[in-house]
């Protein structure tokens, strides 16, 4: 059994432990005389998928080209005020003010881009820096809420199919193209070439600076698609929605959680939602058994920390593996000692040089 779940692949296993997260979750919320599994339960528990999962979606993208986007949450911000501004409750602004959001959010991770491959400054220093300025921006100009999301747009965060919501359906096509551009694609072969060894890739031909760009952009426009989804339910722009939330650190922990290495060049965008699932329904049980709201963020750590500690563990092991089947060692499934290597068979016996001839006589 051991040997088979080491043979799984990570994203096998994040949904193995969301599985084991909801029996635990149903066996707990039942004991106050409610159900997990009821319209109204799941639909909190996908509604709190919704905007992390944009959020984790981009984060995913920047994480497996080996950086970071620590701006996330100020992007989220200023999205929702571009948007709510720009809309300012008409009907006939919803598009211009999509698009003019998506655009001023590609523009940002442009930029974070640039400064991480052109200049060469790490994606944690960088993103924090832009992070810092587009914070400076929105305590300068914004002193509160501004702008108005009309109805028609508030349905997007509001209204559902059955339980599902819109927002989740349309977060997890996002999910869904993203994965197949990682699969498919050239960007996405050269992202995890970049993202494993930058060195080799360079080797390889790989233009290392255009995949790291690319996927900075798109986390940038996934975290204004989460801060549209934020207007859409508040019905207003906010200067601190996205940081209220802490979701730079809550997407990191996602992708993690989900199995992606940190370091970058291995990963995938279903273990991320995996993740995202994982503390959706873990934040639900929390609120319905009424936990103390400091002791989330303790739960989330110890979660992190587990998954991780499981994951490194479970490489270590499958390197010890490969090592024992191809060298000399002692076999890790049964604790033996190698057989002895036979011995060399003795060399044949020369044979004796022919006699030569001078002149018809033996020497």
């Amino acid at each position: 059994m051991r040997l088979r779940l080491r043979r799984l692949d990570t994203t096998a296993l994040v949904y193995l432990a969301l599985l084991a997260v909801l029996i635990i979750a149903a066996i707990l919320v039942a004991t106050t005389g409610r159900s997990l599994f009821s319209p109204g339960n799941i639909r909190d528990i996908l509604t709190g998928m919704s905007v992390l999962g944009f959020v984790a979606i981009g984060q995913t993208l920047v994480i497996l080209g080996a950086s970071l986007d620590l701006s996330v949450p100020y992007v989220m911000s200023l999205a929702s005020l571009v948007a709510a501004q720009t809309m300012n409750g008409s009907d006939a602004m919803v598009v211009p003010a999509v698009l003019l959001t998506l655009v001023v959010t590609a523009g940002i991770g442009l930029a974070n881009g640039l400064i991480v491959t052109v200049l060469g400054v790490h994606g944690f220093v960088a993103t924090l820096g832009v992070g810092l300025i587009l914070k400076g921006y929105l305590d300068t100009n914004y002193q509160g809420t501004e702008g108005s999301v009309p109805w028609s747009f508030q349905l997007f965060g509001a209204t559902g199919i059955g339980p599902v919501p819109i927002s989740t359906i349309v977060m997890l096509a996002l999910a869904a193209l993203v994965a197949f551009i990682l699969v498919r694609t050239a960007f996405g072969h050269h992202l995890f070439a970049v993202g494993g060894s930058s060195e080799v890739a360079r080797l390889s031909g790989v233009r290392q600076r255009l995949p790291l760009i690319g996927a900075h952009i798109g986390s940038s426009v996934c975290a204004g698609l989460a801060g549209l989804l934020l207007a859409s339910r508040l019905g207003v722009g906010s200067p601190t929605v996205g940081s209220q939330g802490s979701y730079d650190l809550l997407s990191i922990a996602a992708v993690v959680l989900g199995g992606t290495v940190l370091m970058g060049g291995r990963g995938s965008i279903w273990g991320t939602i995996g993740g995202v699932a994982i503390f959706a329904v873990l934040d639900n049980l929390m609120s319905v058994m009424q936990f103390n709201p400091f002791l989330k963020d303790v739960i989330r750590g110890l979660v992190i920390i587990i998954a991780v500690a499981l994951y490194a563990r479970r490489r270590v092991i499958a390197r010890r593996i490969r090592f024992a089947a191809n060298a000399p060692g002692p076999n890790i499934a049964t604790g033996s000692a190698p057989a002895p290597a036979p011995a060399p068979a003795p060399a044949p016996a020369a044979a004796p040089a022919p006699a030569t001839e001078t002149g018809g006589r033996s020497q």
